[in-house]
């Protein structure tokens, strides 16, 4: 099969479409397939190349929400010229951040391909995550353009997701919480076909720490003294992604306060780019915990795979998430994970693996944190039980064979 794929995001931008665009579409091919990434030019320098992968890139507006449009002009006009010069089995959209039009929809489906459109969450799920951001405090939650873009237009551009549930011939949640969101928002028609099948993770970079391994334990000692956590009663806790109100940093400083009241050695660390660190720097050292916290504006893959894997626990504190992959790349480290109990998170996590907490409750996250490290052998089996779950149903491999029959059945071979 030929499969045009089209994705706003693909590497050098590694957000968590990029990252599952760009490993499918290395499985898809190693498996014999053919694909054509479809995505918007810029980000600064060029994608890992991988056989049997073209990448094609086209321009767009940089203007909140409205990119999604004109990318998705501008990359209609590039698959009809591909599909012109080299026929295309499958369209495949990554949404919600490209947006077609029913026209635009019908055009494809009668001159091109049929639509296979991936669904990583509604635009309306993001806007109602920062309402709830906003009503627990986070800081400058409407300070980022994105984000008042997405409170002020989020229902003008429901529409292009409505398009998609009724122009793809079928559509792949990537949760079970996504697939109820667009059904409860969207009344899809009785003969919708929508399959749910979670992301994966690269389970070759995230693995956990070889504890047998001189060389492994040196580089382990190294991160813990980074982060003063080099002493036998410490306990470092890692929280990974993007800098916005939605993420649930504000909180998760909260709560980590009073963990620090019961455990003075323990250490936080945020990795994550974004306009809040300052911010939260700030709101450390009110809250006094300041010296007790670090904030990564980024860092290489390989040096974050390595803070997985030397972590204690890692705090997932989101208000909103399509899927979220930050709790599989922990549980694919054998690191356990503490999220909230809303959402899609418990779907990956629960009590053999880490524990969930209420969103937005300080005193319930602070507590199953507590709660986690208080038995460190228990802590060991649950990053064990983690890395055999991954394994076991959250691969790259296991979603392009899923795909590939999605596709197959999607084109009637």
């Amino acid at each position: 099969m030929h499969i045009a794929m089209l994705s706003a995001e693909y590497p050098p931008r590694w957000g968590g479409m990029g990252s599952t665009v760009y490993h499918l579409s290395a499985v898809l091919a190693a498996k014999g397939h053919r694909v054509t990434v479809i995505t918007r030019s810029g980000g600064g320098g060029q994608p890992p190349p991988i056989e049997g992968v073209e990448v094609l890139t086209v321009g767009w507006v940089p203007i909140p929400m409205a990119f999604t449009r004109s990318y998705g002009r501008s990359a209609m006009r590039a698959l009809k010229r591909l599909h012109a010069q080299d026929p295309v089995s499958i369209v495949h959209l990554h949404c919600p951040m490209i947006s077609w039009s029913a026209k635009q929809f019908a055009h494809c489906r009668d001159n091109i391909a049929p639509v296979v459109s991936s669904l990583h969450g509604t635009w309306l799920g993001e806007r109602d995550g920062l309402v709830t951001a906003s009503e627990q405090k986070e800081a400058a939650v409407w300070a980022n353009p994105n984000d008042l873009a997405i409170l002020l237009t989020a229902k003008h551009y429901a529409g292009y997701e409505r398009a998609a549930v009724n122009g793809s011939r079928i559509c792949v949640s990537n949760s079970l919480a996504t697939k109820r969101d667009f059904e409860s928002r969207y009344s899809p028609p009785p003969d919708w076909d929508c399959e749910v099948v979670h992301w994966g993770v690269d389970t070759s970079m995230f693995v956990p720490l070889h504890r047998d391994d001189e060389d492994a334990m040196s580089a382990h000692a190294a991160i813990r003294h980074r982060y003063g956590s080099q002493s036998s009663d410490s306990i470092l806790l890692l929280a990974v992604g993007r800098l916005a109100a939605r993420k649930g940093y504000g909180s998760l400083l909260r709560a980590f306060a009073k963990v620090s009241n019961s455990i003075p050695a323990a250490r936080l660390v945020i990795v994550g780019r974004g306009h809040l660190r300052s911010r939260l720097e700030s709101q450390a050292r009110k809250l006094g915990i300041g010296d007790a916290v670090t904030i990564e504006s980024g860092m290489a893959f390989e040096e974050l795979a390595a803070l997985f894997r030397s972590a204690d626990l890692v705090v997932y504190p989101s208000y909103y998430e399509g899927q979220g992959l930050i709790p599989l790349e922990a549980m694919a480290s054998g690191t356990p994970v503490v999220t909230v109990d809303h959402g899609p998170l418990p779907e990956m996590v629960d009590n053999s693996v880490g524990s969930l907490f209420k969103m937005g409750d300080i005193d319930s996250m602070a507590d199953a944190i507590l709660m986690e490290m208080s038995d460190r052998t228990t802590l060991l089996e649950k990053g064990e039980a983690g890395r055999r779950r991954v394994l076991e149903r959250f691969t790259y491999n296991h979603d392009a064979e899923r795909f590939i029959e999605i596709y197959r059945r999607a084109s009637g071979n």
